[in-house]
């Protein structure tokens, strides 16, 4: 299918100093989970990106000196000879799709607390350690930044060496960089502070040190925020960032503009839309000749477009939509939108990164697999037999089993209970802020669509002599899972009200269901995502007064991993939700709820009606035993198993993740001993390949 005219714009090459990109598709530097740690999964993930069409893979940011670590984060790094050739890997699978290969040169400062290294770090001033580490740096002297200068420019070397064809000088995101610049930090008394000027000197310095050193082979990008903070409603605070700009605007090749707070920048899509960088951007380009590169989660072709010829941007930058799928542009080139897996901005391939732990995405189970598994993100195995697959509900698991073992080339039987395919996402999508989650249920449907193989039956609630009577050769059970009308306390479940009160006790899924409380409602989670805060915000909209309580001392305390936690708790105020923490609840009469501290400080009274558990799930697999005592003993006919939330309830990616680790291990060989590679230094091993096979 050939490419639509009015995308032409986004395959035009673009230059960055001595190198062309070959198109406008621009993989920004993102932490992954892997760097130094696990280099040949490293690789072949960036290395599928630009099979993809990226016209500019970067690295996650490279610590240039030891006195810059960032564990648990394991980032990459420029420290040595050793980093050089771990890098080589990359830029070899980068390279040989006809892409540039980005590192972004960085150093912690404040925020890192060097827990591997044990060294101190440098910042511009003494100062505590920023990440809420008991540590903190010390002053730099001008000899230190004599030193810090020598450090840069060699790591800048070593990324030459390593094949990088664009190097970065990286000067935002609170880092030491950024605090040189910044007036509430910087007060230096020397050179290197007080005025304007003398804050961008080291920048200055940095960004024509690196062009010399790297300039003739090498673009030299520079990472910078467009706004100094965020205001009132999100609306930025340009303060003297402007004339920072100005003053530095034609020394790099490239400028890779973000904004001053992480959590909008790369803001879950319940809080954060496509393009909404865009009124932090409006300026840059008119003080710069040079390419220009932001995100804002781009996925609509239309919207990149709309942004290059409106002098928003010159490349479309993105992390999280080239995770979700790594062959958006080439798609985009084919004429193949409706292809596109859609990223739903969930975050939670940050989530990897936050608890230090190879990225995964929802909507792409590949990711991360490339190397350890050798999944690739569009190719699969086709099956050696001719064989038949009955699977059982339509969710996430089901609905991506189906469509790879579809595209593998099994003859698929879809049952749905229900008339609507989609699960847990297409109930989830409908509650505050959450349209996006349809994408999961929307891009599998659509595939579904043009597989002969695939047949979706709905209203079809199973029987295990139902099962039976198919005589397919493989039982798929993805029948999802239930919210528990009960509490959990490490131990056991116990109910938190009797008789009358119970009939006030409801779950996600009665909100869900159209159930709704009517009068003051607590919410009360153990979940500690984000179910419970779109659930209070749900019931808060039909005007009643809510309360929400936890265990645990925050606001859906595991949302902080996916950048959200605050934007919860600010919504949920704004909201007029009133918030308790660090409490248990242990009963509910129908007109009071009680709750203990979990500390030991004693009981209160919540004056409510209602409750709202928002704790666990539990499988409905209630068919998967009913098979098996159908079979009576025998040897089933077929082979059985469960996935997803049916065999243990989970995130979405985790029950996306299943369905296709079912469909590509269907008909294979799996040690269950040994089930994949161990990505590590393998002493007195010959180095390995990026990925164990090519994929055909």
């Amino acid at each position: 299918m050939a490419r639509d005219p009015r995308y032409d714009i986004l395959f035009e090459p673009v230059k960055i100093g001595p190198v062309t990109a070959r198109n406008r598709f621009y993989q920004v530097p993102h932490c992954t989970g892997m760097g130094y740690v696990r280099p040949r999964t490293l690789a072949a993930m960036r290395g599928v990106k630009a099979e993809g069409g990226w016209a500019v893979v970067n690295t996650e940011y490279n610590s240039i000196h030891p006195t810059s670590d960032d564990l648990p984060h394991p980032s990459a790094s420029l420290w040595d000879d050793s980093d050089v050739r771990a890098h080589s890997l990359m830029t070899d699978a980068v390279h040989e799709f006809g892409s540039l290969a980005g590192a972004e040169l960085w150093y912690g400062g404040a925020r890192s607390a060097n827990m591997m290294t044990r060294l101190v770090s440098m910042d511009v001033k003494a100062m505590p350690n920023t990440a809420g580490k008991p540590f903190s740096t010390r002053a730099m002297d001008k000899e230190d930044i004599k030193t810090f200068r020598r450090w840069h420019r060699r790591a800048a070397l070593r990324a030459k060496e390593a094949g990088f064809d664009v190097v970065y000088v990286y000067a935002t995101h609170g880092y030491l960089l950024s605090n040189f610049l910044n007036p509430r930090v910087n007060y230096r008394g020397d050179e290197y502070g007080g005025c304007l000027e003398n804050r961008v000197r080291l920048i200055r310095e940095l960004i024509e040190e690196t062009k010399d050193a790297v300039g003739d082979r090498c673009g030299v990008a520079v990472r910078f925020s467009a706004d100094e903070e965020i205001g009132e409603d999100g609306h930025p605070i340009f303060g003297e960032r402007r004339e920072m700009f100005e003053m530095l605007a034609e020394l790099p090749d490239l400028w890779d503009i973000n904004i001053a707070n992480y959590s909008v920048e790369m803001g879950v899509s319940r809080f954060t839309k496509e393009a909404t960088l865009e009124p932090y951007m409006e300026w840059v380009k008119s003080k710069t000749t040079k390419p220009v590169v932001t995100v804002g989660r781009f996925t609509s072709p239309d919207t990149m477009v709309s942004q290059v010829k409106r002098g928003i941007t010159d490349f479309i930058g993105a992390a999280r939509p080239s995770i979700a799928d790594p062959f958006l542009p080439k798609k985009i080139e084919e004429g193949r939108l409706e292809d596109i897996r859609e990223c739903i901005g969930c975050n939670i391939c940050y989530s990897g990164d936050s608890i230090g732990v190879p990225i995964r995405c929802t909507q792409n189970p590949t990711m991360g697999e490339e190397w350890r598994r050798g999944w690739h993100p569009e190719f699969a195995q086709e099956t050696p037999e001719d064989g038949s697959v009955l699977i059982v509900g339509s969710g996430p698991a089901g609905l991506e089993a189906a469509r790879a073992l579809g595209k593998r080339g099994y003859q698929v039987m879809l049952a749905e209970a229900g008339r609507e395919i989609g699960g847990r996402v297409t109930r989830e999508a409908s509650l505050p802020g959450m349209s996006e989650y349809i994408r999961v249920r929307d891009y599998r449907e659509q595939a579904l669509k043009n597989m002969l193989n695939v047949q979706i039956f709905r209203d079809s609630k199973m029987t295990a002599q139902d099962v039976f009577d198919t005589e397919v050769d493989h039982v798929c059970i993805a029948t999802g899972s239930t919210w528990r009308r009960e509490c959990f306390d490490d131990e056991s479940f116990y109910s938190i009200a009797e008789g009358d009160a119970f009939a006030r006790v409801f779950t996600p899924d009665d909100i869900m269901n159209g159930k709704m409380p009517d009068g003051p409602t607590l919410i009360f989670d153990q979940d500690n995502y984000y179910m419970a805060g779109v659930i209070a915000e749900r019931v808060r909209q039909d005007g009643h007064e809510v309360s929400y309580a936890t265990e645990a001392d925050s606001v859906s305390s595991w949302a902080g991993n996916t950048s959200e936690r605050w934007r919860v708790r600010t919504h949920m105020t704004k909201l007029g939700i009133k918030i308790e923490t660090a409490q248990s609840l242990t009963h509910f009469d129908g007109q009071a709820a009680t709750l203990e501290c979990a500390y030991g400080g004693g009981e209160k009274q919540l004056q409510v009606t209602n409750v709202v558990l928002v704790t666990s799930r539990a499988p409905n697999d209630a068919l998967y035993h009913e098979i098996l005592e159908h079979a009576d003993g025998s040897p089933l006919p077929f082979t059985l198993t469960r996935i997803g939330d049916a065999e243990a309830p989970a995130i979405i990616a985790a029950a996306v993740y299943s369905g296709h680790r079912y469909a590509r291990e269907l008909d294979t060989e799996v040690d269950v001993d040994v089930p994949l590679m161990h990505d590590r230094v393998d002493v007195g091993a010959q180095p390995g390949t990026v990925a164990p096979a090519r994929w055909k």
